[in-house]
């Protein structure tokens, strides 16, 4: 085992490392975030790691949680920062790690910005960002030749909590062939009002992944019209990604976790459908 890790980086003392631990099973965490698992005095995680990542740190380790979920008592972001630096002014071994890629939605800039005003060394680490291998585990691709060219991520709130208003809705809505949202569900009834009055199908395909890449994932797919009543009725909870686009119609031929389980995939995911050309 340790010939795997030979020549990677030392976590030095005094340091912090942010480090993207994937959107949930532990095979995809990259070698260096593992690397880092197993050298950190004190890791700081966030809520959307699984447990099953932290069981390899190493023995002795310090574990602090500093979850940040929506509408729930939550610590500050800049207390979270500003413990980083005393974690790491200490003399610890300090390991941030955050679920999905610490820069995609995960206020990695922030924390990386807080150890530059402190002069406090720190790398970054990327992860598998849940908008891509979270998908690619209910068997969506974000991609796809006869779908799109282009993909748009986006966030479903803002850090007042609300639907983000410096979304230009109607440009995406008329410009992005698919759509990738993350922590969307609770303002979901607003998002799909607002893309379908910029020119958005209702009938569009929609995907609601939760718990993306762990036991507990489970997918629902329905439209644009429907997904506020369908989530309502299936009982779901964030974390989800939230994808709209015929990429959701892939599923039905992609769906490898459902085709271990006894799935019959199709051959033909679009039917024979007319694809309106991809943008």
């Amino acid at each position: 085992m340790d010939d795997l890790f030979a020549g990677l980086p030392a976590l030095e003392k005094g340091s912090v490392w942010l480090v993207g631990a994937g959107p949930g099973d532990p095979g995809l965490l990259t070698l260096h975030a593992a690397n880092a698992l197993r050298q950190a005095d004190v890791i700081v995680h966030d809520a959307l790691v699984n447990e099953d990542c932290l069981k390899l740190a190493r023995p002795g380790a310090v574990l602090e949680f500093a979850g940040k979920r929506g509408g729930k008592p939550s610590p500050k972001q800049r207390d979270i920062s500003l413990r980083l630096v005393e974690l790491a002014r200490a003399g610890n071994r300090v390991l941030r790690l955050k679920g999905g890629d610490p820069f995609v939605f995960g206020r990695g800039g922030e924390e990386a910005l807080t150890l530059v005003e402190h002069q406090v060394p720190f790398r970054i680490v990327p992860g598998i960002t849940a908008g891509i291998g979270g998908l690619a585990y209910a068997g969506i691709p974000v991609t796809h030749r006869e779908v799109n060219h282009a993909v748009t991520f986006l966030t479903g709130h803002d850090s007042s909590g609300l639907v983000p208003d410096r979304i230009n809705w109607q440009g995406i809505a008329s410009g992005s062939p698919v759509i990738v949202m993350y922590m969307a569900m609770k303002h979901i009834g607003a998002i799909t009002a607002n893309l379908i009055a910029g020119g958005r199908s209702p009938d569009e395909p929609v995907a609601f992944v939760c718990n993306a890449a762990t036991p507990q994932q489970a997918v629902l797919e329905t439209t644009l019209a429907r997904a506020e009543a369908d989530v309502a009725a299936a009982g779901l909870e964030p974390p989800a990604i939230v994808v709209v686009g015929e990429v959701v119609r892939l599923r039905a031929a992609l769906d490898w976790i459902g085709a271990l389980d006894g799935r019959k995939l199709a051959a033909d995911p679009f039917a024979n459908r007319i694809l309106r050309n991809p943008a």
